[in-house]
């Protein structure tokens, strides 16, 4: 099975959420702003989760509006708030904290420019373990219009003392939104009591499907619609109710309150504890990059010395544990954490973060399984040190460095059956490191005729393929190296170079479970 250990990326949809959908989609599919009986039973629906909702949240008088998650109610906040702000006298800045999903710093500059405030935005700096500088929030704290603080850390799962930034807000004029992403269904929200203003939620962080959300809004507060149209939501928030993702959310919400689908913090911070060990025994000289006390029971953040992050992401991939470097939206940029980086922490930890994140539904079996996996990675890690891969410097071997990389033909998972029955001297190049082959290959791929060819190696092999001429079939984890190495070899002018795409993370696993 699947050890998907990145929870705080995004998390599958709980059963009994997507059997609220599926009912939702065949039997209350009704638009809740009709007044016939099938829409008044679509209101209904909506109208008991959003009370379950707001009871759980706590949320006293204030708004409670369906979105599309948290980043649109980041936007519906921040253009809120800076259009409430408008001539008021005495404030020339917006606040964030430094450790911000960027969802925040962004919204706030694309509102202000486009409202032509001016206003000056600062970053709150964090210590050393990510909390904010409340020294620095009161000296600014006067003139300050909109304050954004994270109730929890996406990345590094700490949590922010928010009863210390709102006595540091004592007295400011400024409003005050709270992502509470990563805090729903971990932490105690009373949301009435506090002086928030905008507090954003996100319901595939805790097993509702993707696109649906929820966002605070105090009593009293400013509330500039991002979508004019039909008038729903009060005229708050224009568009047909997504129903289905309501009904799926309410599904979570009621396991949040029955006592037996989520685990405790204590049982959550018991298997974190196991996951370390394993981590720990796997990876000597394992170093966290954000103590276990004050963060949220979920949440590993680490770095090894000499060992980069993609490096152990390909790693633990290969061995079917899915994580992380940080955050999701910022995966594809390879660039070191500008989290770690604001706490501080040197470029090498910075650089090396892996994220690893469990749910409040994980199971105990899945933990087992997970820490097995783990303690094998660092058994094929050890067997295979990045720096003693294959010995390739043969003098025969050909400088690619100059070589025109070209497009190349491509070989998609359904096809690939059929691919191998038609090529029958094909030879499959295999270009992952060693250390990667931790996970057995697709019987598809392994009964065939395999190089094992590293890209530090392929100039070494080249030479033998471009005098056979046998078509070549090039595999990695995801498909980037493949098609690096298929579409060198055909600017070589080995006219049959093919790339596996997207590589064995697309191609069902060898156990046959898809």
């Amino acid at each position: 099975m699947e050890i998907y250990l990145d929870a705080n990326a995004t998390t599958p949809v709980l059963a009994q959420a997507a059997q609220a959908a599926l009912q939702a989609m065949a039997d209350d599919f009704g638009n809740p702003s009709s007044v016939h009986s099938t829409g008044l039973k679509a209101r209904a629906l909506m109208d008991a989760v959003r009370a379950r909702a707001k009871a759980l949240l706590d949320t006293g008088a204030g708004q409670l509006l369906f979105t599309s998650g948290a980043t649109e109610g980041i936007q519906t906040a921040v253009l809120s708030a800076l259009n409430a702000l408008r001539g008021r006298p005495g404030v020339d800045c917006l606040l964030y904290g430094a450790t911000e999903h960027k969802a925040v710093p962004e919204a706030l500059r694309h509102w202000n420019q486009l409202l032509g405030l001016g206003f000056e935005i600062k970053p709150i700096p964090v210590d050393g373990v990510g909390r904010h500088d409340l020294d620095f929030l009161r000296r600014h704290a006067a003139r300050a219009g909109l304050v954004c603080t994270m109730a929890a850390n996406n990345e590094t799962g700490v949590i922010s003392d928010l009863a210390g930034i709102e006595a540091a807000l004592a007295g400011s004029p400024a409003f005050w939104l709270v992502d509470g992403v990563q805090a729903l269904g971990k932490l105690p929200l009373r949301l009435a009591r506090t002086r928030i203003d905008y507090a954003p939620f996100s319901g595939h962080k805790l097993y509702a499907p993707k696109g649906i959300g929820l966002l605070y809004v105090r009593e009293g507060a400013p509330v500039t619609p991002l979508m004019a149209g039909g008038g729903q939501e009060g005229a708050l928030r224009a568009g047909t109710e997504n129903m289905s993702g309501i009904a799926a959310l309410g599904a979570v919400l009621a396991a949040l309150d029955d006592g037996r689908t989520f685990r405790s913090h204590a049982e959550l911070a018991q298997m974190r504890a196991r996951l370390l060990a394993a981590l720990t025994e796997a990876l000597p000289g394992l170093v966290l990059n954000a103590p276990l006390a004050g963060t949220l029971p979920t949440t590993l953040n680490f770095a090894v010395p000499g060992l980069s992050s993609r490096l152990l992401q390909d790693l633990f991939d290969a061995g079917g544990v899915r994580v992380s470097g940080g955050s999701a939206c910022s995966a594809a940029k390879a660039a070191p954490s500008f989290v770690l980086e604001a706490m501080g922490l040197p470029e090498w930890q910075a650089a090396g973060a892996v994220r690893l994140s469990i749910g409040p539904a994980t199971e105990a079996a899945l933990v087992d399984e997970a820490c097995a996996r783990i303690r094998a990675c660092g058994e094929a890690l050890r067997q295979h040190s990045p720096g003693d891969g294959p010995w390739c410097d043969d003098p025969n071997a050909l400088d690619l460095s100059g070589a025109d990389a070209v497009d190349c033909r491509t070989v998609i998972g359904a096809q690939l059956e059929d691919f191998l029955r038609r090529q029958p001297d094909l030879v499959i190049v295999d270009v992952r490191e060693p250390y990667e082959h931790a996970l057995p290959l697709p019987a598809l791929l392994a009964a065939r005729e395999m190089q094992a060819v590293p890209m530090s190696c392929l100039g070494t092999a080249a030479p033998q393929w471009l005098a056979s001429g046998r078509p070549l079939l090039f595999f990695c984890r995801s498909g980037g190296r493949s098609r690096q190495a298929a579409q060198t070899l055909a600017g070589l002018g080995h006219e049959q170079s093919w790339t596996l795409a997207g590589g064995l993370a697309l191609l069902p696993d060898p156990a046959g479970h898809g």
